[in-house]
């Protein structure tokens, strides 16, 4: 079995603790053989220290930045390949959101394993943390009309935008704007990210074809990230 790449959002601050949730399972996977990930070994360390988790592991860190990325990547896939779960932190906030952790996602999508995070109240930041395409800059859509002409038109003046795209949708929409998007935008892959933070959470990348394939009729609530243009 695959192991997943977790993302864990840590406070932008040095005083906040931890999120619950999220310091309770880097407690557990401590005792579960897991692969810790850290964007620098001083702050890292640190902080790792003042959430109370184990000192010992601070040892076993993998230094993941700009400088060791590409030979870091190669070596996370690997142990994820080979069933151990990996858990990356940035020094502050949502790792992979604007940050070298975008090209890791990417890689771990393209390998077939699953993508997830501990909580985080952000759903447009967190969808596009987990989709995994570049996104130094993209456009937030949002909600788009509900009603023809205007959401026809809305749709088309997208077609030629060349940046990610995050739009949002009630949850019954959800297959309405996948066949619209098949007919819009037959050739752009999307990121679906469905029941965020939930039991139910899904992360998916594929056309719009195959994501109807998929979840035609499904009623969660969700993001969606039109990759970028090539």
């Amino acid at each position: 079995m695959l192991g997943k790449l977790i993302l864990v959002p840590t406070p932008i601050d040095e005083e906040t603790p931890l999120e619950s949730v999220a310091r309770e399972r880097l407690l557990k996977a401590c005792d579960e053989n897991a692969v810790f990930v850290i964007e620098d070994l001083k702050p890292g360390r640190r902080r790792w220290l003042r959430y109370g988790l184990p000192r010992e592991q601070v040892e076993q860190f993998v230094l993941y930045n700009e400088h060791t990325r590409d030979e870091a990547i190669e070596h996370l896939l690997s142990e994820l390949k080979r069933g151990r779960d990996v858990y990356l932190m940035s020094d502050a906030g949502l790792p992979a959101f604007c940050d070298p952790g975008q090209q890791l996602v990417n890689r771990a999508h393209l390998s077939g394993i699953t993508v997830t995070a501990t909580p985080f109240s952000n759903s447009i930041a967190l969808a596009m943390a987990l989709c995994g395409y570049s996104h130094d800059r993209f456009i937030f859509e949002g909600f788009i009309p509900q009603k023809d002409p205007e959401r026809a038109n809305a749709l088309k003046n997208l077609v030629s935008e060349v940046r990610p795209i995050v739009i949002m949708e009630t949850p019954y929409r959800l297959t309405k704007l996948l066949q619209e998007l098949e007919g819009v935008m037959p050739d752009r892959e999307i990121c679906l990210a469905l029941a965020l933070n939930t039991n139910e959470e899904k992360v998916v990348r594929g056309s719009a074809t195959k994501l109807l394939q998929q979840f035609a009729g499904q009623k969660l609530p969700f993001v969606l990230v039109v990759s970028p243009k090539i």
